[in-house]
């Protein structure tokens, strides 16, 4: 049998078991049920009238679609890469914020995978893209970025899912062993796979925990690349640079850590997890948010200077970004991702719940405003006067986009309810060090 958590991770084991939540959990999960009805009537108004109703024209073939698709990859991909790079050095942060820094990759990938469906126009026939048998010997367009996609998904999800349930397997028997509910004790006893604590149970847990880890960073980076590349294998001029693959990674990397800083504090303040995730992880956290935004800062910089040294058109779909009708959008990346982290230079901002929610939430912001200049703004002007076009989106295309944010809210809410928050293994384990 699973040893019963100590006074220390008593908490944190309860608070999945307890028969009701807290009023502000069903608020909030009200409040997202409200969203993800919006969501569920803005797709059903473009599965059964077509993505006629969405501001896309040529050459905005995409518009918001690959907008959020980008940007909640970013957030899945940061996510997930900040928590691999924890397992496997060993780091003592991971104990604080691996369990749901993985949920938070979890849930932005189910919410990017839906971008790329609704597309489509004909969902209902989403597995063309997988070569499956066909008797007909009609086969994906390999070269397609859809079919790209759907790999990449795909590949993501799995081994994301499986880095968040593997390292969830021996918490899930703690869960089992102290459940009152026969029901809870069936369930959570499922999902353990019948882990007893033993030696070889555990000899074996660490080694599929790293390898799964190891197998997340070269897919991290192929993923963000794909996506960045399926704007470089372009011919439109603001999109066919090799350095995109590069700011996508980097930028993503400053998303993921700043959504992770935001949902430490909420969970910190919900839960009332100080001595789980304590001064010092959140000091660390926003230390590296700092760091993410000066990385950003210098990307910004060097787009400049690239595009100083490339061809004129490039120059100039450049300088349209900048200064043309599209201004708004990219001021609002450089100051939402770029200065407003600069506060956390201050550790008492660092520490406060209000500044360190604030600064999560504006990061994200304004990579969204990055994707959205780089996606909208670098299409405005083509090489063709004849083509340039203004985009606008619709009230579909906006209820889309909120519905997912309403998935994103619910899918962690339901995890907070019913999984640990933080890593009970890896707490016992670092208690019993103090004590020694």
């Amino acid at each position: 049998m699973t040893s019963l958590p100590s006074t220390f991770t008593s908490p944190v084991a309860e608070a999945p078991l307890r028969p009701r939540y807290g009023p502000v959990w069903r608020l909030a999960l009200a409040i997202c049920a409200l969203l993800l009805i919006l969501l569920a009537l803005t797709l059903g108004a473009s599965l059964a009238l077509g993505v006629g109703l969405w501001g896309i024209n040529i050459p905005f073939v995409w518009g918001f679609d690959l907008v959020n698709y980008a940007w909640w990859i970013g957030i899945a991909n940061g996510a997930s890469l900040f928590a691999a790079i924890l397992v496997l050095r060993r780091h003592s942060l991971r104990t604080a914020v691996n369990r749901f820094a993985e949920a938070v990759a979890l849930a932005a990938a189910v919410c990017a995978g839906l971008f790329p469906i609704v597309h489509l126009g004909r969902p209902w026939l989403f597995y063309w893209v997988f070569p499956y048998p066909a008797t007909s010997e009609v086969w994906p367009q390999f070269r397609s970025t859809l079919t790209w996609d759907f790999w990449g998904i795909l590949s993501h999800i799995v081994v994301i899912g499986l880095l968040w349930y593997v390292g969830l397997i021996p918490d899930f028997a703690t869960l089992r062993d102290r459940a009152r509910r026969p029901a809870a004790q069936r369930a959570y006893g499922l999902l353990a796979l019948g882990w007893r604590n033993s030696v070889r149970h555990w000899s074996h847990h660490q080694a599929a925990y790293r390898l799964v880890a190891i197998l997340v960073l070269p897919l991290l980076t192929m993923m963000q690349s794909i996506v960045a590349l399926e704007f470089a294998t372009t011919l439109v001029p603001a999109w066919h640079d090799t350095r995109l693959p590069l700011h996508f990674v980097a930028t993503g990397l400053a998303q993921g850590l700043a959504m992770v800083l935001l949902v430490a504090m909420l969970l910190r303040w919900g839960l009332a997890l100080e001595r789980h995730i304590d001064d010092r992880d959140v000091d660390l956290l926003g230390r590296l948010v700092v760091a993410s935004a000066l990385a950003s800062a210098f990307l910004s910089l060097e787009e400049i200077a690239a595009a100083l040294l490339a061809e004129p058109s490039q120059w100039a779909a450049t300088v349209n970004r900048i200064t043309g009708p599209r201004r708004g959008a990219y001021m609002a990346a450089v100051v939402l991702g770029v200065l407003v982290p600069q506060l956390l230079w201050l550790r008492a901002a660092r520490r406060s719940v209000i500044a360190a929610t604030f600064v999560g939430a504006s990061v994200s912001l304004g990579v969204w405003f990055d994707r959205f200049s780089i996606v909208v703004g670098g299409a405005e002007r083509d090489y063709l006067p004849s083509l340039w076009r203004s985009y606008a989106p619709t009230l579909v295309e906006s209820g889309l986009f909120i519905g997912t944010v309403g998935l994103f809210g619910a899918l962690l809410l339901i995890f907070a309810r019913f999984v640990p928050a933080v890593s009970l293994f890896e707490s016992r384990h670092d208690e019993q060090e103090e004590r020694t």
